[in-house]
């Protein structure tokens, strides 16, 4: 059997469906969206409540470099890109992708309470890993059963609704840190308890309503055969994936770590150890109000101009940064375009990935593109480290704006064309059995 035996019937059962609405009809998000948002909500109140305190914990409580946070901070972003394409392939064969999500959500959870005990940096930097390859084994699964419960043509809108919760709980994430903190004398080991026991729910919540397929069916049948790694990796023969998995993995050379951001405005506005905490909050905000509707711009304009456009919010949040503009309003802009920057690319490039990799191999397929853009993104974190630790933290922003200048350019050029929604989902070439 080739993928190109089956590229006509799931991919167009959803697409047929979202248009027996008729016109001027949007079809409702699928209950499989909703729940996995609901999911990734819980969830991710308990990953950026550590998330939050991290930086301020390991850098002013353990008293590390700017070098060794990079290290830390490259092995928390970038260790799970080790482990999504395995999580990935195993998903696809045979469809488990709610039972490799719900490993991963729960492997994350069991290593909230180890950061209580874990007091060096081997140690931290072990926790850390663990948690990340909880998160590598769930995401390409969840984001695979999104796409498959969506029609092509709303998919941008269906990621954007569910980034919109999931960004929800990064919102409440580091309020509760917040809260914690300031109620509790050297409250990390609150933090860190609390966040155990809302990762555990999260999980809960997976177990119970998140179905194993998603409805519409746009799966494998029962009796299709298993997801081979050769039809996998053989999805980058495809120039669609290819420019796709390129341009991600070029853009990720160039994308500073969050608490990067973060830790060079406390620099420039003296934010105390208490309100650090916060800062999170205004790109997790800005991130909720914009997630939806630039999903469902890059509907109708196009997913790449909106990913390149969010990247060129990202330029200007360098650009603040490295200005030495003293004002107030500095840190509203800053975290605005940080939030606009996730709210154009995170969604919008595995909307845009799914419409290029075959149902079959939806989670094999965005596994390669999430696996370049996470090693990517690990790199850029020690570099920026390393520069900060060298030369200071403004020869370091200045150089991370320099190569995301020329990423940007030449991902514009290497970028592939946006699909017309109603367009058949390409397929391996043929002869790569599945």
């Amino acid at each position: 059997m080739y993928v190109a035996d089956s590229r006509s019937t799931p991919a167009t059962a959803a697409t047929a469906a979202a248009r027996d609405l008729g016109p001027g009809r949007r079809a409702a998000v699928a209950p499989t969206v909703l729940a996995l948002g609901t999911v990734s909500l819980v969830t991710d109140v308990s990953s950026e409540m550590v998330t939050a305190v991290l930086p301020l914990y390991l850098v002013a409580g353990l008293g590390l470099s700017p070098l060794g946070f990079g290290l830390l901070d490259g092995v928390y972003n970038g260790f799970s890109a080790l482990v999504r394409l395995a999580g990935g392939h195993l998903a696809d064969r045979g469809g488990r992708y709610k039972t490799v999500a719900a490993l991963g959500y729960g492997l994350s959870a069991l290593c909230k309470p180890l950061l209580l005990v874990a007091g060096s940096l081997p140690l931290i930097g072990a926790v850390l890993a663990a948690d990340r390859t909880g998160k590598g084994l769930r995401t390409a699964p969840r984001d695979a059963l999104i796409s498959l419960a969506s029609p092509e043509e709303s998919r941008g809108r269906a990621f954007g609704v569910h980034r919109a919760m999931d960004t929800a709980g990064a919102l409440i994430g580091p309020l509760v840190a917040f809260l914690i903190l300031r109620q509790v004398a050297d409250g990390y080991d609150a933090v860190f308890t609390v966040s155990f026991c809302v990762a555990a729910l999260g999980v809960l919540v997976l177990l119970l309503f998140v179905p194993s397929r998603p409805k519409p069916l746009a799966v494998p049948s029962e009796g299709a055969p298993r997801a081979s790694l050769k039809a996998a990796l053989a999805l980058l023969r495809v120039s669609d994936v290819r420019r796709l998995a390129l341009c991600a993995f070029l853009l990720g050379l160039a994308t500073v770590s969050d608490s990067f951001v973060y830790l060079l405005l406390q620099r420039r506005l003296g934010v105390t150890d208490r309100w650090f905490a916060l800062l999170p909050i205004g790109t997790a905000a800005a991130f909720l109000l914009l997630a939806v509707p630039l999903g469902r711009l890059a509907d109708r304009v196009g997913r790449w101009r909106v990913f390149l456009g969010g990247h060129a919010a990202l330029l200007l949040v360098y650009g603040a940064l490295l200005s030495g503009w003293q004002s107030p309003a500095l840190p509203y802009l800053v975290l605005a375009l940080h939030g606009g920057f996730y709210a154009a690319t995170d969604g919008v490039l595995m909307a845009a990935a799914a419409g290029s990799v075959p149902a079959e191999l939806r989670s094999s397929g965005l596994a390669l593109i999430q696996t370049g853009q996470a090693l990517a993104r690990f790199g850029c974190s020690i570099a920026f480290g390393a520069a900060w630790t060298a030369w200071g933290d403004r020869w370091a922003v200045g150089a991370a704006t320099a190569v995301l200048a020329v990423c940007a350019a030449a991902a514009f050029a290497l970028r592939p064309a946006d699909r017309d929604t109603a367009s058949p989902t390409p397929t391996v070439p043929e002869g790569t059995p599945v």
